[in-house]
């Protein structure tokens, strides 16, 4: 492996102590000696080098102070510039505090030892680009994907989802987080905490549902020693213990009307005491709340109060359900398949097509997390590397009957138990479109929305069960809004 050779730049008028150092730091060192810059020579300057060392007393010398620090700034406000390093006098330590004010990252005294120079430029070359690394890093996650922290999705509602999230999570707002139960709103909440400035601090989960008014108020605001019966020590709550993070509160619809008060002046005022108490004690926190009832028609009720209700709703996120982003059921099922089957040493690596298909019609009203169970449940009983639909529960396996399409279009269901329930599946679902698409005129967006699919699942549907263009009898007046053919 080739030895890292770090390029140093040194600005300096002293051309003999320039030579010096740079025989000085050896082979691993590049070193190019500048006597003479200026603001216009700044980026030709760091764009040649890893380092920038800068000789301010040379600088101090000819009076040129002013100067230097005024290159320094020039170079701070490049996209991409070199962590500088200044040379300076012990007794003019006033310069070296203007210096680090103007972006030098580390000093060395003069005369130099060798090997304190040699240290600091290569610290400082390291520690510059582990920053950029970081950035890089930072810049990748940032970018639209079908990932955000741990949320999956690649359907439209998701992706327009995860924009939102990456647009608000570094603005220190309160978020209020909407969705049926089981549509993943703690992990929202988790990944905006991940993407935000206090993803250094903790990050408080607290669930208000179904708990006494006097139990979510000891666990919010904490208590002090022996202020009720049973109080033996002083306890933190959670949102003490969420002080320089964030604090996120499940189902806050359940939250006591005699609560809401309290917790406005925590909003308000980000200060509270503990039960038990008269001592103020300040927090600095970010609120997210999630709920999946409907606040707004909860206040002319008088089930919520106003005035918290607008201090929550800053920013508002709707987590769709499942049924209405179809298209992310074969992502998340082998995301949950893959878990589980590390998690039980199972050998299941694939859903079979029938399987699938049974998991993307399912209407799912326990959302994704009755995804993840179903999914679960499947692993644990297949002994295959492919998960087959007698895995699945009996409710997603349906009716077994046959299809026969008349010349008219209609539907005929009869019993036949001569064919296998995947044989009777795959009929009624190939009649159904094949209905469906000539009576759309084989215009596929309107019959996506005829039976109530994404436009992507009717592809994969068409594509699954080999319905050719124009079979049967189409529509007079036929007109294509996209080619019918394989989908890539």
């Amino acid at each position: 492996m080739d030895k890292e050779v770090i390029r140093v730049s040194f600005l300096t008028q002293d051309s003999g102590l320039g030579d010096a150092i740079a025989r000085a730091l050896g082979e691993d060192f590049s070193t190019r000696t500048i006597s003479q810059w200026d603001l216009e020579q700044a980026a030709l300057v760091c764009e040649a080098c890893d380092v920038l060392l800068l000789d301010l007393r040379t600088a101090s010398t000819q009076g040129d102070e002013e100067a230097m620090l005024r290159l320094m700034d020039a170079v701070g406000k490049l996209p991409s510039h070199p962590p500088m390093v200044v040379l300076f006098e012990e007794e003019n330590r006033g310069l070296l505090f203007q210096a680090i004010n103007h972006g030098a990252e580390d000093s060395i005294t003069n005369p130099p030892n060798m090997l304190e120079v040699r240290l600091v430029l290569r610290r400082a070359h390291r520690f510059h680009a582990a920053e950029r690394e970081v950035q890089r890093l930072r810049a990748n996650e940032l970018r639209p994907t079908g990932r955000l922290h741990e949320l999956l999705g690649t359907s439209a509602p998701m992706q327009e989802l995860f924009n939102l999230a990456r647009k608000i999570a570094p603005c220190d707002v309160n978020v209020l987080v909407t969705g049926e139960t089981g549509t993943g709103k703690e992990l929202l909440a988790r990944a905006i905490h991940h993407l935000s400035g206090r993803n250094t601090g903790p990050l408080v989960a607290f669930s208000c549902a179904n708990l006494p008014e006097n139990l979510v108020e000891d666990e919010l605001f904490g208590h002090e020693k022996g202020a009720f019966t049973g109080a033996m020590t002083t306890r933190r709550g959670r949102v003490e213990a969420a002080d320089h993070g964030t604090l996120f509160l499940d189902e806050i619809g359940d939250l006591g009307i005699g609560l809401q008060p309290k917790l406005l002046r925590v909003l308000q005022e980000r200060t509270f005491e503990r039960l038990g108490s008269n001592k103020t004690i300040g927090v600095d926190i970010r609120l997210i709340c999630a709920t999946n009832r409907n606040l707004a028609e909860m206040v002319p009720q008088g089930k919520f109060r106003e005035d918290l209700f607008y201090r929550l709703n800053v920013v508002q996120l709707h987590l769709p359900p499942l049924r209405e982003r179809r298209d992310d059921i074969p992502l998340l099922a082998q995301q949950f398949l893959a878990k589980s089957a590390q998690l039980f040493k199972k050998k299941a690596r694939r859903f079979s097509p029938q399987a699938l298909s049974a998991l993307e019609q399912h209407n799912w009203p326990g959302n994704v997390r009755e995804l993840e169970n179903v999914v679960q449940r499947a692993i644990v009983l297949s002994e295959d590397v492919t998960v087959d639909v007698d895995s699945l529960p009996l409710s997603m396996r349906g009716a077994t009957i046959t299809l026969a399409v008349s010349t008219g279009g209609a539907i005929a269901e009869t019993p036949n138990l001569s064919r296998s329930y995947e044989d009777e599946v795959r009929r009624f679902k190939r009649a159904l479109v094949l209905r469906a698409l000539r009576e759309c005129g084989w215009r596929k967006a309107e019959c996506a929305r005829t039976l109530g699919v994404a436009r992507g699942y009717l592809h994969r549907l068409i594509n699954q069960l080999g319905i050719q263009e124009g079979e049967g009898d189409p529509a007079p007046e036929r007109r294509e809004d996209y080619p019918l053919g394989p989908v890539m």
